[in-house]
């Protein structure tokens, strides 16, 4: 019924400024449509990929699953091992932290595992990042305030754990 309309090569660069500022506007689902128009055009522009990815990790308070799984599917195409490993760690962090946020049962113990996934990928990051490259440090530091903070990430009861369904 409707077809969606390429966007020229020429526009790129000012498409990609609109999908930051929609971000930072707190309109992720903007900025993901806007990334996928410029990666219909270039398939492998790497800021219009991890913008796509920051997008969609910021609508996991709404679309948890199927915007988690679309930001995994995103990492692949990431130039770099540094940059894979990095945003794997992100995704896993912002999806803790919706988990946690959601205050269902299970759901501290869940976003605890996960806040553990964050920091081994945060700590593999480190080791791969360039030099005066911080940003996995920063990462990793955020991760482990949260959870000296809150009594209620804790590992969960072991065996008896059921994730929680969504």
């Amino acid at each position: 019924m409707f077809e969606l309309r390429p966007l020229s090569k020429e526009a790129v660069g000012e498409a990609l400024e609109k999908a930051e500022r929609y971000r930072l506007l707190n309109e992720p689902s903007l900025a993901e449509s806007i990334c996928l128009d410029i990666l219909n055009v270039e398939p492998e522009h790497q800021r219009a990929l991890t913008t796509l990815l920051l997008s969609l990790t910021d609508q996991f308070p709404n679309r948890l699953s199927e915007a988690f799984r679309e930001a995994l599917e995103t990492v692949p195409r990431l130039e770099g091992e540094y940059a894979r490993v990095y945003y794997e760690g992100l995704i896993w962090e912002r999806r803790a932290e919706a988990l946690h946020n959601r205050n269902a049962p299970g759901a501290a113990h869940q976003a605890y595992d996960e806040f553990r996934r964050a920091l081994e990928l945060y700590r593999r990051a480190i080791d791969l990042r360039p030099e005066g490259n911080e940003e996995a440090i920063l990462r990793w530091n955020t991760c482990v305030r949260i959870l000296e903070r809150d009594p209620q990430l804790h590992e969960g009861p072991g065996d008896t754990f059921q994730p929680l369904l969504e």
